[in-house]
């Protein structure tokens, strides 16, 4: 069975919503988030920001359809969860996150492909020359065609992070979340993984994307649109030159933060009290 899809045209079609939404934690009762609406719309380019603990991954994990809000409506692609099969809807969902789980000794070429059955570990039955040549093609558009024999295990940060997109992408998906993909990169790495995602934007004017980050630096060119959590609940969201200002950040993170903007780049230091 294949889940369908709406078949809206245009950037206005939505791509994932969510409406009052509050997740608390079952076990103690604890407020994770509350009172959440937000909307992101085919070709958005989205970024996630506020401190630890703001709440950032369990939306990311709301519009991953990995969980399920306390109160609210969430709708992904379409479809409601709670009256749809999640596994299916999963499937056409691009999520790349540190935590995902790779086989070590597992070639480039057999990580992204793994990406057309959302499985772990490869299907080789179910890959096709076509599927194949979609892996090698992935490897390509991500700067990365060289990883294609080369081990998951001897890849630099940079190099998995631009695996795991060009995995998540077998599925052509509309929706791609990025959970921290930058996280622990050194200076080259970033920018040749920022280039990438950049690149990737632009080249597919439909996919929307939701980048999870702590830094402005990591934002690409491409991020038009900006959430600020603080404490579960929205802080600001629109625009980035909307939303990524000073006060704005300021008043997120709890300290004196000046933001500035050279050719589309962020960047982000904190003042003195």
């Amino acid at each position: 069975m294949t889940l369908s899809q709406p078949s809206d045209p245009g950037a206005a079609r939505v791509i994932a919503a969510l409406d009052g939404v509050g997740v608390r934690r079952h076990t103690t009762g604890q407020v994770i988030l509350d009172a959440i609406d937000w909307t992101v719309r085919a070709g958005e380019h989205w970024a996630l920001l506020g401190a630890n603990g703001a709440g950032k991954t369990t939306i990311l994990r709301l519009v991953g359809a990995l969980m399920f809000p306390t109160v609210g409506t969430v709708d992904v692609l379409g479809h409601r969860l709670g009256a749809v099969d999640v596994r299916e809807l999963r499937a056409v969902i691009g999520l790349v996150s540190g935590a995902q789980k790779v086989p070590q000794d597992a070639t480039g070429h057999t990580v992204v492909l793994t990406g057309a059955t959302g499985t772990v570990q490869p299907l080789w039955r179910a890959y096709d020359d076509a599927t194949r040549e979609r892996a090698h093609e992935l490897l390509a558009e991500l700067d990365c065609k060289e990883l294609a024999d080369r081990p998951y295990r001897v890849c630099s940060g940079g190099q998995r992070a631009r695996l795991l997109i060009a995995r998540a992408l077998m599925a052509a998906p509309s929706l791609l979340l990025l959970d921290e993909p930058f996280n622990a990169l050194d200076l080259p790495s970033r920018e040749d993984l920022i280039d990438a995602v950049h690149r990737l934007a632009l080249g597919r004017p439909e996919l929307a994307t939701v980048t999870v980050t702590h830094h402005l630096e990591e934002l690409s060119p491409a991020i038009g649109h900006a959430l600020l959590l603080r404490d579960g609940r929205v802080q600001a969201r629109g625009p980035v030159g909307e939303v990524l200002t000073g006060d704005r950040m300021t008043a997120c993170f709890g300290r004196p933060i000046e933001v500035s903007r050279h050719e589309g780049r962020w960047m982000a230091r904190s003042g003195r009290r």
